[in-house]
């Protein structure tokens, strides 16, 4: 999904404790679809409960926000709104793929190869309304601002990081750089582990990528930038066009000058005037509060637990260590200034 440059931009490679104190918001669908594809069992059937609701996305928000909360960093989820209408047909093409997945999964399924059943399980995710609420009210619950964007998620928190209301906009796609993002981290809410052959496991550093930084590192300006995710496919155009990656679409930009000049030689199969107006003029929410609280344990415990039979004992447990340490970074704050 979204816009995809790899092997071009510029990363650096950050602390967990740079990120302490810092207002990070969040792409909720990219993050819903990563927990949805990746919390899965080994059949590659999601985290359901005793009524078949999936809870994969649930457990994802959860714990890896409680586990980020514990670093000292303050999240807001940025949610999307209605797409523009050119993504009608991505979402199309999307749901068809999907629909091949699921029978290949079905077969999987009935000659019992669990190993290609997980395989094609991620490939069939879906995220509902039903399941868009219920993860705003537990993003409440856990004291997260919510922001409901008019339009795309990246365009709101490219935004609120040019406001400054808020330090980074987290999201593994490129498209908040097209928008205009100062400062984004593409691995925030993945994993913080990484399992090697040989059964080893590697802890995860945070990554940021800087806009300025990039286009100092490609020696271009952000319409080029926005012209070389367009060459090499967004979701209004998947695909780009046909052999033009990042390296050549970067050649490219430079090479031609007149954008009207370098799309006439190249004879897409779409207006990129569309898909580059999307791109610089993005609709977006001006008047939001950001406001963080403590997390209400008891609406927690009842989304997860009584609705949706989480372990109490369990999620008891997390929410007592987050507390402890809570109170640890406050005790180490206040010996910082004795």
């Amino acid at each position: 999904m979204g816009v995809k440059l790899p092997g071009v931009l510029p990363v650096k490679t950050i602390s967990w404790d740079d990120l302490k104190g810092k207002k990070i918001g969040v792409d909720s669908s990219n993050s819903l679809y990563q927990f949805l594809s990746s919390i899965r069992q080994k059949d590659g059937t999601p985290l359901m409960d005793s009524k078949g609701h999936v809870t994969s996305h649930l457990s994802g928000i959860f714990h890896r926000s409680l586990n980020l909360m514990q670093k000292g960093i303050k999240l807001v989820y940025i949610f999307d709104g209605k797409p523009p209408e050119l993504k009608y047909q991505t979402q199309k093409e999307r749901r068809e793929r999907k629909e091949k997945a699921y029978e290949k999964y079905k077969e999987a399924r009935d000659e019992e190869d669990t190993e290609s059943m997980y395989k094609y399980s991620k490939q069939v995710t879906y995220l509902n309304n039903e399941m868009v609420e219920e993860s705003k009210e537990l993003i409440k619950a856990m004291g997260m601002p919510v922001i409901q964007s008019p339009s795309e998620a990246d365009a709101q928190g490219a935004f609120m990081v040019e406001r400054k209301d808020i330090d980074y906009f987290a999201s593994s796609d490129a498209d908040c750089l097209m928008h205009g993002c100062p400062r984004t981290i593409p691995n925030l809410t993945l994993s913080q582990t990484r399992k090697l052959p040989g059964g080893k496991f590697v802890y995860i550093q945070p990554q940021v990528i800087e806009l300025q930084d990039v286009l100092e590192h490609l020696g271009i300006n952000q319409d080029q930038l926005i012209v070389m995710g367009i060459l090499t496919g967004t979701d209004y155009n998947p695909g780009g066009i046909p052999g033009i990656g990042p390296k050549k679409a970067l050649n490219l930009v430079k090479q031609f000058k007149n954008f009207d000049k370098l799309f006439s030689e190249l004879n897409p199969d779409f207006d990129w005037k569309k898909i580059y107006a999307i791109f610089k003029s993005m609709p977006v929410m001006k008047n939001y509060q950001l406001k963080w609280k403590e997390p209400d344990e008891k609406r927690v415990k009842e989304i997860l637990v009584e609705q949706h039979d989480f372990s109490e004992e369990r999620i008891n447990n997390l929410l007592k260590k987050f507390n402890e340490n809570k109170e640890q970074r406050k005790q180490k704050g206040l010996e910082d200034f004795s």
